[in-house]
């Protein structure tokens, strides 16, 4: 009897499904940071030097040892299984370079708004788009060494913010705080599609 043979094709390769994660604020706020401290490859960066051509146009009161800046986006990633990975996407925080915002902002599930108490108002723009495009955020206080500490519900009041945006206190430059963030992120959008929120 002759033996029967079964060629059978390779199984494609399964690919991950991609969630795409907003970091912004305003200039300073640590954005690159975080994304530098939760990306489990080398971030991408675009950051430029600044230099006397930006006398006028770059606030850095509250930043003066800021040095560089983000001209397009930080990429990272993280990935959370063989069926998940996060896209962590890091907008420019000064006026000049807004218009990338909404490419970057397509199909985002959400976004995280750094905001810096020494110069509390440069995350109002990042706030008011988001609220303007029904994207769902949480605002993130980064807490800079030696900066003055402020309670979350007048940071809250100074921002006004609608009760339910979810308003943590974190340290940009710490990989564990920032995924506490992202997990409130995530929770937050859930309960505004009504879906379970994940637990652990």
């Amino acid at each position: 009897m002759d033996s029967v043979r079964y060629d059978r094709e390779p199984a494609a390769p399964r690919v991950p499904l991609a969630l795409k994660i907003l970091i912004a604020g305003g200039f300073g706020a640590g954005k690159t940071t975080l994304v530098s401290a939760l990306s489990e490859v080398r971030p991408l960066q675009t950051e430029e030097v600044l230099t006397g051509a930006g006398i006028g146009t770059d606030d850095v009161s509250g930043v003066e040892q800021k040095s560089t800046t983000t001209v397009a986006m930080d990429f990272g990633r993280i990935t959370i299984n063989d069926d998940l990975q996060v896209y962590l996407f890091g907008t420019p925080g000064q006026d000049r370079f807004w218009f990338l915002w909404d490419e970057l902002a397509f199909g985002a599930l959400g976004a995280v708004v750094l905001a810096d108490t020494r110069r509390l108002a440069d995350c109002f723009p990042s706030i008011d788009y988001f609220e303007q495009r029904g994207i769902p955020f949480v605002v993130g206080v980064n807490c800079f060494d030696g900066s003055r500490r402020f309670g979350l519900e007048a940071v809250r009041d100074a921002l006004d913010l609608d009760p339910d945006v979810p308003l943590v206190l974190c340290d940009a430059r710490d990989r564990q705080s920032g995924k506490l963030v992202l997990i409130s992120l995530v929770e937050h959008v859930a309960r505004q599609r009504g879906e379970p929120v994940p637990v652990g």
